[in-house]
């Protein structure tokens, strides 16, 4: 039940925060969007429909194959993000935000839709449209979800271009980049590691020392040097960012002339690291 209160918390606020994006900063400052929320700004723009309205009529035929395709959680709380996403476009309105300069209302747009998008996730929904066809993507064939719902948002702001001019075209295009590096910073890099490779002659007294002074476990792979033909022994380690330098220094210390690449991990669990966020499928 607590876990299913902190989800239905995570839903609401995310689809709070999505629908002030829309009424207070993409509307007023006649700016596009992608998926079908970009579809409901089309046709507001043009037939002057309360987005509210359309964002719950097509979103019910998504939801259908969604039904199909999608556990039933995840549908479930799909469900009560495109409700409430309607009920806060109808019902809420915090005033309209209008910068002199456009790039801050695009840096607003992105932050907003990529915070709100990426709390809705978090607690096992989406906001349904292109981000639950990018849930089933990312299901059936492993697709990062920012970049299934980038390749959609990009299709309908090139048919935005035409109705909201070239120059909001791309001060939108501009906000669902942001958009989309926010969303997978929030849903894959809030556990941001670096793993370190190492190759050395002191191999043991390299490990020895970061397990001692940085307090991390090593993990030793047998290799085999193609140009020598000798047998090597490879480290392999997890640190976070600030453990980077230190364990840098011990590596150069004890052998300058070690073969280390270093290369960055959006996220990491496991035995001494955080449980992972991503919701398991039924």
């Amino acid at each position: 039940m607590k876990k299913q209160l902190i989800n239905i918390f995570l839903v609401t606020l995310g689809s709070f925060i999505y629908s002030v994006a829309i009424s207070s900063v993409i509307i007023p400052n006649n700016l596009g969007e992608g998926g079908v929320t970009g579809i409901t700004v089309i046709l507001y723009y043009l037939f002057s429909i309360p987005p509210s309205l359309t964002n719950l009529l097509i979103n019910a035929g998504i939801l259908i194959l969604g039904w199909k395709l999608l556990d039933r959680l995840t549908i479930y709380y799909t469900i009560l993000s495109v409700v409430l996403l309607s009920f806060f476009l109808r019902y809420v309105n915090l005033g309209q935000f209008m910068p002199g300069n456009s790039f801050v209302s695009a840096m607003l747009t992105g932050i907003l839709i990529g915070v709100g998008l990426g709390l809705v996730i978090l607690g096992h929904g989406t906001t349904a449209g292109s981000d639950i066809v990018a849930m089933i993507f990312k299901k059936y064939f492993g697709i990062a979800v920012s970049s299934t719902i980038l390749i959609f948002d990009v299709i309908v702001v090139g048919i935005l271009f035409f109705i909201i001019g070239l120059e909001n075209g791309l001060i939108t295009l501009t906000a669902i980049f942001i958009t989309s590096y926010i969303l997978n910073y929030i849903l894959e890099g809030l556990n941001p590691k670096k793993q370190l490779i190492i190759i050395s002659n002191h191999n043991s007294e390299i490990a020895k020392a970061i397990q001692d002074k940085i307090g991390r476990g090593i993990t030793v792979f047998h290799g085999h040097g193609f140009y020598t033909r000798q047998d090597k022994e490879i480290l392999y380690v997890v640190i976070n960012r600030m453990q980077l330098v230190p364990t840098q220094r011990i590596i150069n210390r004890i052998d300058p002339r070690a073969f280390v690449t270093v290369s960055s991990i959006q996220q990491v669990y496991g035995e001494g690291f955080s449980l992972s966020i991503e919701p398991k499928q039924d």
